[in-house]
C-alpha cells in the first residue's frame, strides 16, 4: 500500500478540539499500527540521510513520538523542545502565535554544541509558528537547521509561508 495513503486513513480528525472551531489531526491510530509508524520513521530516515544530521529536535508533545525513534535510527542525540517552564535546567525561550492562541517553547540552554546539524520533527505543521519558534531556538542554540520533517502539513494554513528558505521534508500534505 502507498503510505501516502496509508497515513491519511489512520489520522482521524476531532472536531472542536482544543477548542471550537479548531479540527484536531489525530495520529493515534497511525502510532498504533506498527506497518505505518515504522513507514513514517524510514521515510524520514531516508529522505534525510543516515549520518547527516547530529542532534534531533522534537516538538512537545505528539513531535517526541516521531522524533526519538528517528534519532535512534539516525545514530543522533535527541533533545525536546517543550512548553515553557518544563524542563529543569537553563532555557532559550520562543514565544510564537498559534491558530488558537500564544505559546512559548523552550530548549535546554546546554543542549547543542556549535556547529550541530540538527532536524527538527512534529506532527503536523499548521500555521508554522511553532516550527518557526523551533528553528530560532536551535539557532540560538549554535545549531545549524538541516530541515524539518513532519507527518502532516495542512497546506491551507500557509506555515510555510513563515519558514523562509528552510528544507521542509512533509509525508503528506493535504
Amino acid at each position: 500500500m502507498d503510505l501516502g495513503k496509508l497515513i491519511q486513513e489512520r489520522i482521524r480528525d476531532i472536531p472542536d478540539y482544543p477548542k471550537a472551531g479548531v479540527m484536531f489531526k489525530d495520529i493515534t491510530p497511525l502510532l498504533a499500527d506498527h506497518v505505518a509508524f515504522a513507514g513514517v520513521v524510514d521515510t524520514i530516515v531516508n529522505h534525510h540521510g543516515r549520518g547527516t544530521i547530529d542532534k534531533i529536535v522534537g516538538i512537545e508533545a505528539r513531535g517526541f513520538i516521531l522524533a526519538a525513534p528517528v534519532a535512534y535510527h539516525f545514530g543522533a542525540g535527541f533533545v525536546p523542545v517543550r512548553k515553557k517552564g518544563k524542563l529543569p535546567a537553563a532555557t532559550h525561550g520562543e514565544t510564537y502565535d498559534l491558530e488558537y492562541g500564544t505559546e512559548t517553547i523552550e530548549i535546554h540552554a546546554d543542549a547543542l554544541e556549535p556547529g550541530d546539524r540538527v532536524l527538527i520533527v512534529d506532527d503536523v505543521l499548521a500555521t508554522g509558528g511553532t516550527a518557526r519558534a523551533a528553528a530560532e531556538l536551535v539557532r540560538r542554540g549554535g545549531g545549524d537547521v538541516a530541515g524539518l520533517s513532519v507527518l502532516l502539513e495542512l497546506s491551507f494554513l500557509n506555515g510555510r509561508d513563515k519558514l523562509g528558505n528552510l528544507d521542509v521534508h512533509s509525508l503528506v500534505t493535504v
